[in-house]
């Protein structure tokens, strides 16, 4: 199986990279939450810019991810606009949607751009094709607020978005009850072992969720997120109480 390396970063390598998110409303919110992201040294960091007052200007946002990349030196930077039906705080129209992606990885100031599955086969297509042209490494996600779908569907996902050429096949998905948070690892484990030829993030959300944000090294998640403060999804754990967490199974395999 390929790993996929941003900077220093090898995602899909030894024990799981964490990734924690940068959720700040104001370019000075987001640049201070950076600085303090920075000094916890995590593998990548994510700039949630839905959560971002400026993002539907250009110029203020083109702005804010050049401080960014030099406040977060050589951190990793993963950008995400996630949009309101997948959970996100904003709505944004396709086309648009797909501008916005394209001209964050042509400023080079992102290492990985995550890409909507459920945006369309021809825009995925065309937003990986610009962020490789660019040396930006993709990640196709799909994130499901109100239910975990069954193992089927949930590998079906995800061998889709190795197929499209995702760098990075992600699926986040809500749990009912304790067993949809077997189906979402038996599908991981599915996905990994049967599947997958490149590293996949899986996992599920909420309070029964977070085994799966501590177990990716056993199932075959290779990356997951902790916190810095504000969280950007249910169930994210801090980032040294993660860290800990991670280090003792890795020890323990």
């Amino acid at each position: 199986m390929s790993t996929v390396r941003v900077r220093n970063t090898e995602i899909g390598a030894g024990v799981p990279k964490i990734c924690v998110p940068i959720v700040g409303v104001t370019k000075d919110e987001i640049l201070e939450m950076a600085e303090k992201i920075q000094a916890v040294k995590p593998d990548v960091a994510e700039w949630r810019a839905d959560w971002y007052e400026g993002i539907f200007n250009w110029k203020e946002t083109e702005q804010c991810v050049r401080r960014l990349r030099a406040v977060l030196g050589e951190v990793p930077l993963l950008f995400t606009f996630r949009t309101s039906e997948e959970g996100g705080e904003k709505a944004m129209e396709e086309k648009a949607y797909v501008e916005l992606n394209q001209n964050i990885a042509r400023t080079r100031c992102v290492d990985l751009l995550d890409v909507e599955l459920f945006t369309g086969d021809e825009y995925v297509l065309r937003m990986i094709d610009t962020a490789h042209e660019y040396g930006v490494k993709v990640i196709v996600s799909n994130h499901d607020f109100q239910k975990t779908p069954g193992r089927e569907t949930i590998v079906s996902r995800l061998c889709k978005m190795q197929e499209l050429g995702a760098d990075i096949p992600k699926i986040a998905v809500m749990p009912q009850n304790k067993k949809d948070v077997l189906t979402l690892l038996a599908a991981t484990e599915e996905m990994y072992s049967k599947h997958a030829d490149r590293p996949i993030i899986t996992m599920s959300m909420k309070s029964d969720g977070v085994i799966s944000r501590l177990s990716g090294e056993v199932f075959g998640s290779a990356l997951t997120f902790g916190a810095v403060g504000k969280t950007s999804a249910p169930g994210q754990i801090a980032v040294d109480k993660l860290r800990s967490v991670l280090e003792i199974l890795h020890e323990s395999l």
